[in-house]
Order: C-alpha cells, then structure tokens, then sequence
C-alpha cells in the first residue's frame, strides 16, 4: 500500500524569516524520519509528500497514494489545520487522523468548548473577546486565565495567563490582542492537577492509551517556554485509581462527542471541588518519539511508537474499509509491545 506523509518542516519555516515561536508546532527532521521508518516496518511502502505547497503541486501532475499520513499543522488562520484534510477530501484521498470540521472546531477553543458545554460535560465558564472593550462587558471570576484562541504548543501562554484582577487581564489582553492579531479565550482557572489523556481509534472504538499527570516544577503555568524546556521544568507520572477512571471516562465522552478519528489527546484540570474539567483537546498531537506529549505518555503506558502509530493507522484503514497490510497485523489491539 502507498502511503503519502505530509508535515511541515520548522527549518523550511524558519528560512521563509518566521520566529521560533510561530513554528513552534512545526516537526523537525528526525520526527519525520522516526515516522517514516515505523509505517515502512508495517508494510507501507512509503512517499515523503511535505507541506501543503508539495501536496497541491503533487496533486495537480496527477499523483495519488492510498491514503496520506497527515500531520501539517499549518502556519497561518485557524484553518490552517483543516487544509490538507480539505484537499484529500475533494481528491478522494484517504488519509489518517480528523476531518476539516473536527480539526477547525477543535482549535478554536472558544468553539470547543461551547460544543464540550453543549454536550453537558464540564469545561468551567470562559468568554470569547475580540477586543478590549468586550472586557467591559463580562462578567467573571477571579483568578481566570486568559490566551490566544486558536493556538497550540503554548504559544501565546505565560506565568503572566494567571490574571487575579481586571487591571492584570486587561494588561494581558492588550499584549496578546496586538501580538496574536485574533480573538482570546478568558476563562475560569482550575487550580488542581492538569492530565492528558492519550487516545486512539474513532467513534464507539476508541479507547484511551492512559492518563499522565503534568507535575509542574517552579513555575505554575505549562506555557510555551516550560513546553519548550520540558526535561528541566516538568515530570510526568501516570495516574491511577478513580481520577484515572474520571479522566477516561470525560475524554471518552469529549473525543467521541467531537467526531474525532484515530488518534490524539485531551487535555483535563481538576477544578476547585477535584472534579475533572476540559480544557482543550489535540487531535492532531505531536508525534516526535521522544519529545511530544503523547509519546511520552506511551512510554509511560508501556507501549512503543511502533504500537502507538499502528493503532493509528489501523483504526484509519478500518474507517474506510482499507486492506490492513500483514505487518500491522503483528500488533493486534490487546498486545503491548515495549
């Protein structure tokens, strides 16, 4: 089976003059080349595609694959993660993780979280602004904490979220309003333990991989510098017993209620009563081997890349009723490999 991959390269960014910050989300080499290296151990004979610019080039001289392992996140618009999945779509193309709606729902938390509200589940009060004069206009608590609406990797989050007052939110807003040029998300701060919880597989499938605990060193925020410097600032811990049940059991609800496919991970934070609350979700998370959260977990859980991208690609070949190729076969869904 031909496998096209897809991704944004930071270094390709990153000679185009943009910051570190703006690419942060962006993968390196080596995430593309651990990738590649596991899908061809399971059987697919596999062709590095790259951003969205190749893949519409590729497209119009009439190459195709049989499905497309996507992870370009997209640079610029709250869109930008639906983009490729938006010309495999008019293609016809299948191809691993989310569709266009999912991925553009899920990175506006604004609109996340009315859709997580809407379904019942507890995700704390937040408000949407566009601009400083909405502050006049809405009512909340505080502490709150308040970021970009439609970022990710913590771009945009600093000690300074933590607001305890309307002149320190306002100051906040300001800076990030003029920085971000797009809308913010204020919201109710949940000051007990922040979990993700690693899922694969789609709809009534799906099923959760585990749940770490971020434990936070110095500093109480998991902002874009502490992500950036994790080995130092942060630990991860697996969590058992009944808050591992009460996170499984809201990012279930959350992940399938949102339509997400095949794998990624929602993030959680107890509130001020302990009870589980959603904070946002990634379905399209980070995949390099030894940095990114959801590996990470993993490695925790007792499971391998090579287990982690098999399940992901196999519940995607499941979804469009696609031959699994013999290798895949050799991990089936009860077996941890190491």
């Amino acid at each position: 089976m031909k496998m096209g991959m897809t991704y944004d390269l930071r270094q390709d960014y990153l000679k185009q003059g943009l910051s570190m910050e703006q690419t942060a989300e962006l993968d390196k080499p080596e995430t593309i080349e651990a990738i590649e290296m596991v899908l061809n151990s399971l059987g697919f004979e596999v062709e590095k595609i790259g951003n969205a610019a190749e893949l519409c080039r590729l497209l119009t001289e009439g190459v195709r694959w049989d499905m497309v392992f996507n992870i370009c996140e997209g640079i610029f618009g709250p869109g930008r993660e639906s983009l490729v999945p938006c010309l495999l779509d008019y293609h016809r193309i299948p191809y691993v993780f989310s569709d266009p709606a999912v991925m553009a729902v899920c990175l506006h938390k604004g609109l996340c979280k009315r859709t997580v509200r809407d379904m019942g589940l507890p995700t704390g009060w937040f408000h949407v602004i566009w601009s400083m004069s909405e502050l006049k206009k809405i009512t909340m608590n505080f502490p709150a904490f308040v970021k970009p609406v439609s970022e990710g990797t913590g771009k945009g989050i600093s000690q300074k979220s933590l607001v305890g007052n309307i002149n320190e939110l306002g100051e906040m807003s300001r800076d990030l309003l003029s920085r971000y040029n797009q809308p913010l998300i204020v919201e109710e701060y949940l000051p007990g333990k922040e979990v993700t919880v690693g899922i694969v597989g789609s709809k009534d499938q799906s099923r959760a991989i585990g749940v770490m605990e971020v434990i936070m060193g110095n500093e109480k925020i998991y902002s874009y510098e502490v992500k950036e410097n994790y080995e130092h600032q942060v630990q991860y811990a697996l969590v058992q017993g009944e808050l591992k049940h009460q996170a499984i059991d809201l990012a279930l609800k959350v992940w399938q209620g949102l339509g997400c496919l095949d794998g990624g991970r929602v993030d959680l934070r107890q509130d001020k009563y302990g009870r589980m609350t959603f904070m946002e979700i990634n379905p399209l998370a980070g995949l390099n081997p030894i940095h990114s959260d959801l590996p990470i977990l993993c490695r925790l859980a007792g499971w391998s890349f090579e287990r982690l991208l098999n399940e992901i690609t196999m519940s995607a070949l499941a979804r469009y009723g696609l031959e699994i190729p013999a290798k895949a076969r050799l991990l089936p869904a009860d077996q941890v490999s190491s």
